[in-house]
């Protein structure tokens, strides 16, 4: 074996150790998260909604869709299971008949701040053993990352 395939051998397992690392810590936190949050009656993606649509009160159903990057249909079902849950309420559009503005209703107000208190506190967990400037720098590097792919996906988007 050459040094130059051993150089190759070993990007190679880095390459393969992000790749597989970045999914694999998504897939525990959500499963942790999901199990601390079990008693509160809401999924993970009905929590997204509920903080984004804190974050944007008053959008309507399309904007809150691309903001959570899932199909209209899709969110329209959560919605509903939302409004029946009496976590958010849809409000007629006055600009557009058709369309409907989304509110969250006072009852949703302490479940985000507890859904809020589940996450931070499964951050501090996680980032156990890590002090704060290297959480800074590892926050760092995964921004680079993301605006990395960002631009990956504007230069697909300009060239199709």
């Amino acid at each position: 074996m050459t040094i130059i395939s051993i150089v190759i051998i070993d990007a190679d397992m880095i390459v393969d150790g992000l790749q597989f690392a970045f999914p694999d810590i998504a897939r525990q936190l959500r499963r942790v998260f999901d199990e601390r949050a079990k008693g509160l009656n809401v999924t993970r993606p009905q929590w997204r909604a509920l903080l984004q649509l804190a974050r944007h009160e008053g959008c309507n159903q399309g904007a809150l869709a691309d903001l959570l990057e899932v199909e209209p249909i899709t969110l329209c079902r959560m919605v509903d299971r939302l409004a029946e849950s009496g976590l958010v309420e849809r409000r007629s559009d006055p600009q557009d008949r058709r369309a409907w503005r989304l509110y969250l209703l006072p009852k949703a107000r302490p479940l985000l701040m507890e859904l809020q208190r589940i996450g931070a506190a499964l951050f501090e967990d996680a980032m156990q053993g890590i002090d704060a400037e290297e959480q800074q720098k590892l926050l760092d590097k995964l921004d680079k990352i993301r605006e990395n792919l960002a631009r990956c996906d504007a230069d697909r988007v300009d060239n199709d």
